[in-house]
């Protein structure tokens, strides 16, 4: 059979490319896009991301406030646990809560993309030339299918642990980031390798349900790219819930054991020199890296170049090294975040779709994220560390305070972390800020807000904002400038 044409072909449904197809429709015409899909509509955020993670973080945060209630003043219900007084725990509903949610999610896209027009295929799809792809589902012979223009957005997945010993171990004790949120049961004791977001996200998470959580990582402080100060008062606060954090570490071995419901014994070092180590667990989340989805695309075949590590190369407005071919998403490295897909979609849309407008690129967008530990970290900008290097001429001076100074905090007991900005002092631009605390994602919003208008720190500073909000701990920030 002759290849089927269409006007564009999507490759994976991750966050960029439901509202891309749909855009893309709207300008050609019903039936004019195909989106091929391996497995579910939505990508990593709706399915293993984004949605299940902080639909479960949630449920953490209130299993965390129910142990506390006699702080407030309430009783509750509780349970004795080996770290002290926790709310009584029902792993399969939290569980299937987030499957709920997911799920309503997932559909939701699906009858989107049906009613706006958009062609679905699914199966694994792979470049036969730079413009033509062949899809493969199981049980179906493959399909061939040509178009003007192809996106990549396969997206990433979780790295495979890299641990000798790790085929002695029962695989249903070692998870990844999609794994772990399928268990039935809160585990004993979990062991997290990876200081990074994602493994302080789920080894925070589980600590709140009731495990006892021992986190390894090879760097000398938690989350990499952060301030040394902030990284410290993370780590402090890890500790304060009971977490055990061991840093600057190299990962040995895996071995089977069975040893008081202890399943998995991690042998490891320290990075500089010592002896060997271990720690025993139920469980063993790895949480060192993703890996980009284009083993199975045949890239090579399209014409499209790909770093060491498998990701997309692209130029500044998500074109590859293949005419017509465009990246978006995780699959093309730099920041793995959702929103940064969400910003892909609109650049192309932008200067595919809208000709008159202006050419839209990535250079210098702005990259704000947040940390759902809790309380949670938000940033957006430069940290300090990268102000003081790319401008070493510049009068960079810091604003930092504790979030024991923030009324709003004072009055939901919820003081611990900081706030911390980082400022041009001759013309008063803010160059970056973070906000470890009570909803920090929000209050980093504010102020990214203020970046993008180009307001100097002193519009904040002398801002009215409603008392008693967390808002208003924007007034106070500043007067801590050094």
């Amino acid at each position: 059979m002759s290849p089927r044409h269409f006007h564009s072909i999507i490759l994976g449904s991750g966050q960029a490319a439901s509202p891309l197809a749909q855009a893309l429709v709207a300008a050609h015409g019903k039936g004019s896009t195909l989106l091929v899909e391996r497995v579910h509509i939505g990508g990593t955020c709706v399915n293993e991301g984004c949605t299940p993670t902080k639909t479960m973080v949630s449920s953490g945060r209130v299993a965390y406030l129910a142990a506390r209630g006699q702080d407030y003043g309430v009783s509750n219900t509780v349970a004795a646990s080996a770290g002290g007084i926790r709310a009584s725990i029902d792993m399969t509903q939290i569980r299937q809560r987030k499957r709920n949610i997911v799920n309503s999610f997932r559909t939701g896209g699906e009858g989107r993309l049906e009613k706006a027009g958009v062609q679905v295929k699914y199966g694994i799809g792979r470049f036969i030339s730079p413009k033509t792809v062949a899809v493969k589902k199981d049980g179906e012979d493959e399909e061939i299918f040509t178009a003007e223009n192809v996106f990549i957005n396969t997206g990433c997945r979780p790295a495979d642990p890299n641990l000798p010993g790790v085929e002695s171990v029962d695989p249903d004790r070692v998870l990844d980031s999609t794994s772990i949120m399928e268990l039935g049961e809160v585990p004993k004791r979990l062991i997290v390798v990876g200081a990074g977001y994602v493994g302080l996200e789920f080894g925070h998470l589980f600590r709140r349900l009731g495990a006892e959580v021992t986190v390894v990582g090879r760097g000398t402080q938690v989350l990499g790219r952060e301030d040394t100060d902030v990284a410290e008062e993370v780590l402090k606060i890890l500790r304060q819930d009971g977490m055990v954090v061991e840093l600057g570490v190299t990962t040995v071995r895996l071995e089977s054991v069975d040893q008081d419901g202890m399943k998995v014994k991690l042998v490891y070092k320290p990075t500089a020199g010592g002896e060997e180590k271990s720690v025993l667990g139920s469980h063993i989340l790895w949480s060192a890296g993703r890996v980009p989805n284009t083993d199975m695309l045949d890239v090579k075949a399209g014409g499209i170049e790909v770093d060491s590590r498998g990701f997309v190369k692209v130029d500044e407005r998500l074109a590859t090294t293949a005419e017509g071919v465009y990246a978006l998403g995780d699959v093309k490295g730099g920041p793995a975040f959702t929103h940064i897909s969400y910003d892909d979609y609109r650049i192309l849309n932008n200067n595919l779709l809208k000709p008159t407008l202006p050419k839209l690129s990535t250079t210098d967008r702005m990259v704000p994220y947040t940390v759902y530990i809790d309380p949670q970290l938000g940033h957006i900008g430069l940290h300090e560390h990268e102000a003081r290097k790319q401008f070493p001429d510049r009068n960079i001076k810091v604003a930092k305070m504790p979030m024991t100074w923030v009324a709003r905090a004072l009055e939901t007991d919820e003081v611990r972390g900081l706030m911390k900005a980082v400022i041009d002092g001759d013309s008063g631009e803010i160059l970056g800020f973070t906000c470890l605390g009570i909803e920090g994602g929000e209050i980093m919003s504010m102020v990214q807000i203020a970046m993008m208008g180009k307001l100097k720190y002193e519009a904040l500073q002398n801002a009215t904002f409603a008392h008693p909000t967390l808002a208003e701990s924007l007034n106070n920030l500043w007067g801590t400038l050094e």
